[in-house]
């Protein structure tokens, strides 16, 4: 009895000993086969990725969790910090697949989601969310379908990179900015039926100092949404279609926060083909306060959208339950740069502001959208700014 402990002691460290494999340059690896993951797409392997990532937390060098190919399935799973290391890998080299139904009732909302770290990094690989049910539920409206489910969400967190993630058949939001600083998405490819709902390419929520690069995103919702509480973000090489568009909004919808806020954002070098809107700022009537402002387009090509270029203050979806009340949100300090294209629409720019809150300060610099070969149209309520260079259709402001 004696031995006893030194000898467990001995097998506990034997056993840690074969779950990583060191390298020199990234730290300890650890393999969630492992731990007992399969890749049998059959499988749940929630628990054995959950106890992967517990050891790569606690490792107090940089550290990596390694997915290799193979298809896993993987059921709700939430993958907390703070860790040790501020280096902590999450790579996926193959495809991460959800339950079927995982976003019913009583579900969180998510899927896989990163909480509490800092100085993370989500690589590669694929994420298929299985939305499909999901969609057809809600096509028959006829209400009692499940609540759904976005598939990765970073929450809480600083200094995160999303590098190269592929993201299929979303219940909801593919790729969540939740209550974040410092955040880099690039490379993500989203991948989703034009007709499947609310399924966002990328959301980003009261966070700030976000960053988008070279993401190709083909959805059935808004390729990139702004929610309220954002600064400082950064959007760059994105190609959406088909989709609803980059939008800021909606904000104003009477609930959350005091006052919803979005400022200091640039959406630059952008291709809409297809799309229900291209660059496209939305908030409801109603008497919540907050503002947009500081906000710059440029550098937008534009194929068939059906509204290129549009502020909707009376965004009012299948118009049921809308307040119908002035939008108490102030947009002002937006500019267009270099918009050009074609519109699949006669109103190439539509400016609907609020009445009791104009926009000002709107500008239209170099703007060329046509609609069928010919001149589109510009329709402008409440709204205020000026134009620079030439601009085609004729501004209305």
């Amino acid at each position: 009895m004696a031995m006893a402990k030194p000898v467990l002691s001995l097998l506990v460290h034997l056993h840690a000993a074969l779950l990583f494999v060191p390298d020199p340059a990234a730290g300890a690896m650890y393999n969630v086969l492992r731990y007992g993951a399969r890749a049998d797409g059959v499988t749940d392997s929630a628990g054995p990725f959950l106890r992967a990532w517990a050891d790569a937390c606690r490792s107090p060098t940089p550290a990596t969790v390694y997915v290799p190919p193979g298809r896993f399935l993987v059921g709700l799973a939430t993958f907390s910090g703070p860790c040790s290391s501020r280096a902590v890998t999450f790579s996926i080299a193959g495809t991460v697949v959800a339950p079927e139904g995982y976003g019913g009732r009583g579900s969180s909302g998510r899927w896989i989601t990163f909480e509490n770290v800092e100085g993370l990094t989500v690589s590669g690989g694929t994420l298929d969310g299985r939305g499909g049910a999901l969609w057809a539920c809600k096509r028959r409206r006829h209400g009692g379908c499940p609540t759904g489910a976005s598939s990765l969400t970073i929450s809480n967190s600083r200094d995160v990179v999303v590098d190269g993630v592929r993201s299929v058949d979303s219940e909801l939001f593919h790729v969540v900015v939740l209550q974040c600083r410092g955040v880099t998405v690039r490379g993500v490819t989203v991948e989703a039926p034009a007709d499947s709902p609310n399924t966002d390419g990328i959301h980003v929520h009261m966070s700030s100092h976000v960053s988008v690069y070279d993401a190709r995103i083909h959805t059935g919702d808004d390729c990139i949404s702004v929610g309220p509480g954002n600064s400082h973000l950064w959007i760059e090489r994105v190609a959406c279609g088909p989709g609803h568009g980059i939008s800021i909004g909606s904000l104003g919808m009477q609930q959350g926060m005091a006052v919803e806020a979005v400022q200091n954002v640039t959406v630059k070098t952008t291709w809409f083909t297809g799309t229900m809107n291209g660059l496209r700022i939305k908030t409801w009537g109603g008497s919540k306060r907050g503002f947009v402002r500081g906000v710059t387009f440029m550098d937008a090509t534009m194929s068939g959208v059906d509204n290129p270029i549009i502020i909707d203050q009376n965004y009012c979806p299948n118009g049921r339950g809308c307040p119908r009340m002035s939008s108490s949100i102030k947009i002002s300090e937006v500019k267009y740069v270099d918009i050009r294209g074609s519109s699949a629409t006669p109103v190439a720019v539509n400016f609907d502001c609020s009445r009791s809150n104009p926009c000002s300060g709107i500008s239209l610099q170099d703007v060329a959208l046509t609609y069928r070969n010919r001149v589109a149209k510009s329709y402008c309520q409440n709204a205020q700014g000026i134009t620079l260079g030439l601009v085609l259709p004729p501004s209305c402001l």
